[in-house]
């Protein structure tokens, strides 16, 4: 028990920016760790939706309230996964090959493709939740789900691709077993209860999977970005599915 906790600690640490106290010695390994990270998603998806009730209770109207919902989501995992997805954008669409696009992608500074990227995907996910918040307790579960069941993309890409670098976060995590990958879906059962939701699973599933075969063919396999970047897209496929079964 004492060992699973401290793989969901170490989850709650890479995901998001939650205070998750100091780790045991010795330290989980980040690949035994990925059954956690819908539990970390939880967490985050748990305070966008208190944030998302709050604001409505309040009065905001439902634009306004996404908008604080998602800026709530953005702060708690500290911007990880909107980096990632700006440097994916930047990188695979701004080198010619493998080690440039990885340079690229390991550069501090943003360029077209990736503010275009991050525009694109934080304009399209605070639509949908507006859409959504015009039902705010089927909104706030949303939120919730998608948190949890998103973070399945990372578990996947890792057990799927072989790493990209040899350092880095997709290294050290590099090596998942399936069980771990099975595990993380298991947690998100509860959450295919929610209307509209299993349809956009597959769409959020194949959205991932193309993702891993665009890695592998632009970089050679996966990188912490292409990680982040996985979260992001199925975030934003799943949101979007949700949008389309209102009413």
């Amino acid at each position: 028990m004492r060992e699973r906790l401290a793989q969901v600690q170490l989850a709650v640490m890479l995901l998001t920016r939650l205070p998750a106290g100091r780790l045991p010695e010795p330290a989980p390994a980040i690949g035994a760790s990925l059954w956690a990270f819908p539990l970390a998603g939880l967490a985050v998806g748990g305070i966008a939706a208190a944030v998302l009730l709050t604001a409505l209770a309040v009065g905001l109207p439902a634009p306004l309230a996404g908008g604080v919902a998602l800026a709530a989501q953005i702060l708690t995992t500290g911007a990880l996964h909107e980096d990632g997805l700006a440097d994916l954008a930047d990188g695979f669409w701004g080198g010619r090959e493998a080690a440039r696009r990885l340079e690229i992608m390991r550069d501090s500074r943003i360029g077209s493709y990736g503010a275009l990227a991050l525009i694109l995907g934080t304009g399209l996910r605070w639509q949908a939740i507006a859409a959504l918040a015009d039902a705010p307790h089927r909104a706030a579960l949303a939120l919730i789900a998608v948190a949890m069941i998103s973070r399945l993309a990372p578990a996947l890409l890792l057990w799927r691709l072989p790493p990209a670098r040899s350092d880095g976060m997709g290294r050290s995590a590099s090596g998942t077993r399936p069980g771990a990958v099975l595990v993380a879906a298991l947690l998100c059962l509860p959450c295919l209860s929610l209307t509209g939701l299993p349809v956009a699973l597959i769409a959020a599933a194949l959205v991932t999977f193309g993702l891993g075969a665009l890695a592998r063919a632009k970089i050679g396999g996966q990188s912490g970005d292409v990680l982040g970047a996985g979260q992001q897209l199925a975030e934003i496929v799943l949101l979007l599915g949700l949008s389309a079964h209102i009413g």
